[in-house]
């Protein structure tokens, strides 16, 4: 074979009889019960060909004896690739049957007929070139060369849905030019799809490059997302999947900037895309699993299938070790997940939580590779995660650890603050807040650390509480106490040390400085109900 047919320009010789040696039969189906469907919008659009792609499946199973047998040797036959599953499915929703005397060539035919849950509405005849058509196809290579008898009849016969027709035609245009008339992102996706089916590699390339050179926009991440698994999987489709998924998690990367009806309407990958993103600036990780929550339950009614969409696609992006310990007991006695998968997840949570800070980085680096999961790296939060250790006797009694990086120390100057996210202490909502201030003499900008009561919108009981900050130094690396007292919280009341280091702020920012380890800044809270 030449190998040259793969590139060249042969639109001449399209449906041209002096140059071709087949007649191709390509039958416009629709499935009995398909009707139109009225789409408002492309998303609507992209849930109803997704629907349609379900259907098909269904469909494949009530071809007749003819189209079966063939199905039956290009399915053996594509056991021998590395994709084995993929082109099977391909191959059993492009349906082709050979028939054994040809016919001569012709115009389109108007015809309607019923076969079992398909109507044929019309049949498009075109003369094609065996060469041509397996040069850029291995579909057409197996069909045409596979020493059956139905590789050497003159006539095939391919059956495609109504939906699939404009596609299919500029598919067998571009294998004959190696360029396409279309230029709609929706038409390009539809062109991308047939050539995934009738592994057209060339073409999928080229609609992936043309694609990548228009503006994204909300609904074209949505489809790209949206494609076919063997689609996604292609090596020349994951640029386009990867700049959809960037797209989607920089439109909702501040998300109390976005509307809860913006969000209710998203399809679910597009709150998978924004949930993978470690970028996402949020309260907390409790507040976008509660985001999420209202989502699913808008979305699907029967708990049943909230557990599933839960459990097999959207927990794998939940970071729940960075969850407080309140919201993770809730997660145990809810019913938001199955209870052998809701265990699994706590207890996985709660092991990072107790590992060293050495040990947490390691876990992360061995996540990086696996950009469908991401369990274990912060996101932005506005709210910083803590570590917290309790005691309930002799009295209640809290340790907080806070972390906090030397970027973040730095991005406070001059007059910024960074809190911690909530936690309980004698039944009251409490929280850290780390700050630049001026000093009590308002001479230099220092490091300050407070301790805040969370005000709940009634009349507050009054806690008195024992308080004492302490911070990791070089070089024992051990915790050393710099500041105590006691104070009686009333809520939205805040008490702490403006200076709690005793350092100017360009000391405690300066490379050299102690408090630094790799970094990071290691803060702790001692608190106490005083009895």
């Amino acid at each position: 074979m030449d190998l040259s047919l793969s590139g060249g320009d042969f639109m001449f010789a399209f449906n041209n009889v002096n140059f071709s040696d087949r007649l191709l039969r390509i039958e416009i189906t629709r499935s009995s019960g398909a009707g139109e469907v009225s789409c408002s919008s492309i998303v609507d659009w992209a849930r109803d060909r997704k629907r349609r792609r379900e259907e098909d499946v269904t469909d494949t199973t009530h071809t007749n004896d003819a189209t079966c047998h063939v199905e039956s040797y290009l399915n053996k036959n594509s056991c021998e690739t590395n994709n084995e599953n993929i082109n099977n499915k391909k191959h059993e929703e492009a349906l082709v049957m050979a028939e054994q005397e040809p016919k001569s060539g012709g115009e389109d035919h108007e015809i309607e007929r019923v076969t079992n849950n398909t109507s044929v509405l019309r049949v498009n005849e075109l003369h094609i070139s065996s060469a041509i058509l397996a040069a850029k196809s291995p579909f057409f290579l197996k069909l045409f060369s596979n020493g059956m008898l139905e590789s050497e009849q003159k006539q095939m016969t391919l059956k495609i849905d109504a939906s699939e027709e404009a596609a299919v035609m500029e598919l067998l245009n571009f294998m004959y030019s190696n360029s396409l008339s279309v230029t709609a992102p929706s038409a390009l996706l539809d062109v991308l799809m047939a050539a995934d089916k009738f592994e057209v590699a060339s073409c999928m390339n080229y609609c992936s490059q043309l694609l990548l050179k228009m503006p994204m926009t909300l609904d074209s991440a949505l489809l790209l997302l949206d494609l076919p698994s063997s689609l996604l999987m292609a090596d020349s489709v994951k640029p386009l999947t990867n700049a959809a998924r960037q797209f989607i998690a920089s439109r909702y990367k501040n998300m109390s900037k976005i509307t809860m009806e913006e969000l209710m309407a998203l399809p679910l990958v597009g709150i998978e895309a924004i949930l993978a993103s470690d970028g996402l600036e949020i309260q907390s990780e409790d507040v976008l699993y509660e985001v999420v929550l209202k989502w699913v339950k808008s979305n699907y009614s029967v708990l049943e299938e909230r557990q599933e969409i839960l459990g097999s696609h959207l927990a794998r992006y939940i970071r729940f070790p960075h969850m407080t310990i309140g919201r993770l007991k809730h997660i145990l006695s809810s019913n938001d997940f199955t209870p052998s998968m809701a265990s699994k997840l706590v207890i996985e949570a709660l092991f990072f939580k107790t590992e060293s800070l050495a040990h947490q980085r390691l876990l992360l680096a061995h996540e990086q590779p696996a950009s469908t999961s991401r369990r274990f790296a912060k996101r932005a939060y506005v709210y910083k995660p803590i570590k917290i250790v309790e005691f309930a006797a002799p009295r209640p009694q809290c340790i907080i650890y806070l972390d906090l990086k030397r970027k973040e120390c730095e991005s406070i100057y001059p007059s910024s603050r960074l809190s911690s996210q909530l936690f309980t202490l004698g039944g009251q909502g409490f929280f850290l807040s780390a700050q630049c201030n001026m000093d009590h003499l308002c001479i230099i900008h220092c490091f300050g650390l407070f301790i805040g009561m969370q005000e709940n919108g009634s009349a507050s009981a009054t806690v008195t509480v024992d308080y004492e900050f302490s911070v990791r130094s070089k070089p024992t690396m051990e915790f050393v106490g710099k500041f105590k007292g006691n104070y009686t919280f009333t809520g939205g009341k805040a008490v702490g040390c403006r200076n709690l280091l005793a350092i100017p702020w360009d000391i405690f920012t300066a490379k050299n400085c102690p408090y630094f380890i790799n970094d990071v800044l290691h803060l702790r809270a001692d608190l106490f109900i005083s009895l």
